[in-house]
């Protein structure tokens, strides 16, 4: 697995190895490093020249220190800099080595040079107008969301074709995660030291990351991680696999309230993708049609309330349908609700909850997880908070959104995204865990394939996996599924379902 520290949780651990080590050394150990990334992509690119853009702090002098070494070795390089402000080591070792250098003033103003615009005769963007590769070591882990405006003016002067390899952290991008600067950089790559850093692996500021490259100077974290991501290796370890003295019982026993006379293709969506998962049976709770639906297209499923391990409520339920057997479908899933199952709360079903509800879940310690997209969680938080939050604001600041959601309701939020989150709920002294997956193709974002994911997550809850490494194994289940079933083409969620056993047998055998 991935996992990713607070900042201060960082620098507590290189101040502890920088006392264990002579001066320089940890630095040198990233400049290294640097070098050896910097240069790989110029052999893989043909670069012909490196700029180097360097700010006031260890990152611009990691930066400027590497422009150093390329020289050395016959690279054209040149380097921007604050005047005055600049590691007075890296700077000179730059000079040395024959790296074209740029002071630039903190004070530039806008008729010299304008964000947005391009001064053709600004010596800034002359010095980087032949820049294949740009080295961007203008803030460091110590930065917040957006750029000074000498920063700013920087930035806007690199040229599209270069490729941009950030130092750490794309500058100007929340190191700790948050709202994405438009301002900052957007790499093509970033190298890291050591581990990763929230900025790398939470939405919305991980599109700013591009690759992401850690490069290893011995930082020894023994604090808990801030954010968690799951990779295909990790599959095997947390998959439920059955031995030879299991039943369909022991297996699990899924209960699915899905689908209506509306949204009929939810319920055969989620049963078939529950199935598919491996779970020992699925018990389906629906409308007429719905349930005709999935007789046909799942003979193995049985039908009607009974005992269970766990529930799926939602996928294509209306909240509000008058259609035959939809009242017996919401008292099914009202009566869930109140039971002790485990219940992952998808689309319509989330219409039912009420905080009392939730409140008496959380309370008795049982098991929900809700798994809305970012219009459900603004409607929730709305509904259930004490203000009004729109689709927007989620979309801008998805994890704390997932975090008030996760408070609120005392539940396990998964936010679907292009990067979805997995959030538990927490306080002040102990902050809920945090993991963020990324395995989906974009053709993923079609209809249907929450209904899948919703099936896939049921069945790993009904097999008794914990529910916040359930979620995130289901997103990266579902995504890999999704990849495999037309790969780098567009994919319909029951393809996904199909792909699911596949993917499965595929990730064990690692």
């Amino acid at each position: 697995m991935i996992e990713a520290f607070a900042t201060k949780d960082v620098y507590a651990a290189e101040a502890a190895l920088m006392a264990e080590l002579a001066e320089g050394e940890l630095m040198a150990r990233a400049v290294e490093g640097l070098i050896e990334v910097i240069g790989a992509r110029i052999e893989q690119v043909g670069a012909r020249r490196v700029v180097a853009l360097v700010g006031s702090g260890n990152n611009g002098a990691d930066a400027l220190f590497a422009a150093a070494g390329l020289a050395l070795t016959g690279v054209n390089c040149a380097a921007v800099h604050l005047r005055g402000k600049v590691h007075a080591g890296a700077l000179a070792a730059a000079q040395a080595a024959g790296v074209v250098l740029l002071a630039a003033d903190e004070n530039l103003t806008i008729g010299e040079f304008a964000v947005g615009k391009t001064d053709m005769n600004s010596p800034i963007v002359q010095i980087l107008s032949e820049a294949d590769i740009v080295l961007d070591g203008i803030l460091g882990i110590g930065g917040r969301g957006g750029l000074p405006r000498w920063g700013a003016t920087w930035v806007a002067a690199v040229p599209d074709t270069a490729y941009v390899i950030s130092v750490d952290v794309p500058s100007g991008q929340d190191p700790n995660g948050g709202a994405l600067s438009a301002d900052g950089v957007f790499a093509d790559e970033t190298v890291t030291f050591s581990v990763a850093k929230p900025v790398h692996l939470l939405p919305p500021t991980e599109a700013a990351v591009g690759q992401l490259t850690v490069v290893d100077i011995g930082l020894e974290l023994r604090t808990e991680p801030s954010v968690t991501r799951l990779v295909h290796d990790d599959v095997a370890a947390l998959w439920p696999v059955p031995t030879a003295g299991d039943d369909k019982y022991s297996r699990g026993v899924l209960g699915v309230i899905a689908g209506g006379e509306e949204f009929t293709g939810a319920a055969v969506l989620s049963v078939s993708a529950a199935v598919e998962t491996g779970v020992g049976m699925v018990r389906y709770v629906g409308t007429p049609t719905a349930e005709a639906l999935v007789r046909a297209a799942v003979p193995e499923a049985v039908f009607g309330v009974g005992r269970v391990q766990a529930w799926v409520i939602g996928p294509g339920l209306d909240a509000t349908s008058r259609a035959a057997g939809a009242k017996a479908q919401r008292d099914a899933a009202h009566e869930a609700l109140a039971g002790a199952e485990p219940v992952l709360v998808d689309a319509g079903g989330l219409d039912l909850l009420e905080a009392s509800v939730l409140a008496a879940r959380a309370e008795a310690g049982r098991v929900t997880v809700l798994t809305p997209h970012a219009g459900e969680c603004a409607r929730l938080l709305t509904r259930l908070g004490p203000h009004k939050v729109t689709n927007s604001e989620v979309s801008a600041q998805p994890v704390t959104a997932a975090k008030q959601l996760a408070e609120i309701t005392g539940a396990i939020v998964l936010l679907k995204g292009s990067t979805t989150l997995v959030v538990s709920p927490g306080s002040e002294e102990a902050p809920g865990q945090v993991l963020s997956q990324t395995d989906g193709p974009v053709w993923l974002a079609t209809a249907g394939s929450g209904d899948v994911l919703a099936g896939v997550i049921g069945a790993l809850l009904a097999t008794g996996v914990e529910p916040a490494p359930a979620a995130a194994l289901g997103a990266l289940v579902h995504g890999v599924a999704a990849d495999r079933a037309n790969p780098g083409g567009p994919v319909r969620a029951l393809a996904v379902a199909r792909a699911l056993p596949a993917s499965i047998a595929s990730l064990l055998r690692r």
